[in-house]
């Protein structure tokens, strides 16, 4: 069945939470609490919207031979509206961003820690702009955590071993 005639059954019944659509309500300027009839309306309007679009990025999809669906499916199918096209691809690029930036913040952590040459660790906190004292209490605190994991993998093959 077409996704757009599975979407008409639920016409009438709430896809959305109410306070949902009343909070991105009072958001764009209407009052706290709108009225019921307000919210249903603009829960049939986003029900139609979001239906409409994944309909064309899943048609897309098929036209591509693919049962995935992809970011470029719905770059399709929003092509047509530059301004929801521009603010989804910033959205996206924004969450590649972050996703990078946790990733080398870790890294760079791990490394600081880890590397045992001499004065490597005050070269790397010195290029960071840290003291050499924080460094210390930091290394401190990395020996501490790493006590820890290793004080619970020991009681992990005591009570393994243990009798039943």
């Amino acid at each position: 069945m077409e996704p757009r005639a599975r979407a008409g059954k639920n016409v009438g019944k709430e896809t959305f939470p109410a306070k949902d659509i009343s909070n991105l309500l009072y958001a764009y300027g209407d009052v706290p609490d709108p009225l019921p009839e307000t919210v249903k309306v603009m829960d049939e309007i986003l029900s139609e919207f979001v239906t409409g679009i994944s309909f064309e990025a899943c048609a897309h999809a098929n036209t591509a031979k693919r049962q995935k669906l992809k970011f470029d499916d719905f770059e399709f199918a929003l092509r047509r509206n530059p301004e929801y096209l521009g603010k989804v691809r910033t959205m996206v690029d924004k969450r590649i961003e972050i996703s990078k930036m946790r990733k080398a913040f870790h890294h760079d952590d791990d490394a600081v820690i880890k590397d045992t040459r001499p004065n490597a660790a005050a070269a790397a906190a010195a290029a960071a702009g840290v003291s050499e004292d924080l460094l210390d209490d930091f290394e401190d605190d990395a020996d501490v955590m790493d006590t820890v994991r290793n004080a619970g993998k020991h009681n992990k093959k005591k009570r393994k071993n243990a009798p039943a």
